[in-house]
């Protein structure tokens, strides 16, 4: 074909609207940090010829402010439980029709049908855990199992204790510990909260949420507040670590993916969220997350590691610890904000 030939061909196709190629298909991600594997995606793009483009946050609050903000151009975001509900009851998510997917039949158990999204309208489950506190026992022995070793730290911990940048979760164990009701809308026990938390703060060298597992294994810190998947990863790089399973009780918790709106490809967001509900897909982000996902025949994937550790599956017994938070109203949320703020000025 001659140049003159060429370029009369380019001008029809572009008088005709007539496509050059295929379009490129894309999504962006929205997720927690250090919860996605690089690979995994790699996958998903090979299989699906969808590019996706990961974006980072470290909190719900950090997330769900974001998007009240203006911050638009994610296709998919990966709400815990109680955001969930906030989310939905504000319209801020699309009915994607989880529960109409192919392999949402692969999805077992309570996060099949969980308080805060019972249909499975607007959300698939991503991961679930706990929230506690691991310690090195090599650095300072067998400690209680209670929260009085992370809220009272001893003497011999003073600027050696990580705090989770989570209000809620900061609070609400809190809460547990001083034997006193969650979405608390008493002032005054609220202050004994706030005070605990400005006692503990001397021993704390830093309120972060990100790189809890390396941080606690490179022995920059002794205890950390941590999500049991951080705990395990810990654990793989330095084995004197231990998960605590506080008598008080603890968080459980569940992150799910949703869509939220604005976005702009939400076909191709469907089509991530029911691979990620295949048993091999989600196995693989357990076994580099470190938490458990909803998908009872993933076990067949997991690593030994995994199904091994105490901090991913608990003791026997353990059942009745695990507590999962509703949301709170009015009052008791700005009584948590006051409480927060007081504590990280």
């Amino acid at each position: 074909m001659s140049l003159n030939m060429l370029k009369a061909a380019v001008a029809a196709v572009a008088v005709l609207g007539l496509p050059m190629a295929a379009e490129a298909r894309e999504l962006v991600l929205y997720n927690w940090s250090d919860y996605t594997p690089p690979e995994l995606l790699k996958r998903f793009t090979a299989e699906t010829g969808i590019n996706i483009t990961l974006d980072l946050y470290d909190s719900n609050e950090s997330m769900l402010a974001k998007l009240k903000a203006g911050g638009t151009g994610y296709d998919v975001v990966v709400p815990s439980d109680y955001m969930v509900k906030i989310m939905a009851d504000e319209g801020m998510l699309v009915d994607i029709g989880v529960n109409a997917m192919p392999n949402f039949k692969n999805v077992e158990g309570p996060l099949k049908s969980p308080y805060f999204d019972p249909e499975r309208k607007y959300t698939a489950p991503y991961m679930y855990g706990t929230t506690s506190f691991s310690y090195d026992t090599a650095a300072i022995g067998k400690l209680e199992d209670s929260w009085k070793e992370f809220y009272e730290p001893r003497p011999e911990l003073k600027g050696k204790v990580a705090v989770l940048n989570d209000q809620v979760e900061v609070i609400n164990n809190a809460l547990r510990y001083l034997g006193l009701p969650l979405c608390n809308e008493n002032p005054a026990e609220m202050k004994k909260v706030q005070e605990l938390l400005l006692k503990q703060k001397p021993f704390v060298a830093l309120y972060n949420s990100d790189g809890t597992h390396e941080r606690l294994a490179a022995k920059e810190v002794v205890m950390h507040m941590q999500w049991n998947g951080a705990a395990h990863r810990a654990k793989m790089a330095l084995p004197t670590i231990e998960y605590v399973y506080p008598k008080e009780g603890m968080s459980l918790w569940a992150d799910n993916f949703a869509v939220p709106v604005g976005a702009k490809n939400i076909e191709e967001a469907k089509i991530f969220i029911n691979w990620m509900m295949d048993p091999k897909n989600i196995a693989e982000a357990s076994n580099f997350t470190g938490y458990m996902g909803a998908v009872p025949a993933a076990a067949a994937y997991l690593d030994d590691a995994m199904k091994n550790d105490p901090a991913v599956v608990p003791p026997a017994g353990m059942d009745h610890l695990f507590i999962m938070a509703k949301p709170c109203g009015v009052k008791a949320k700005e009584l948590m904000d006051k409480v927060w703020t007081n504590v990280r000025k």
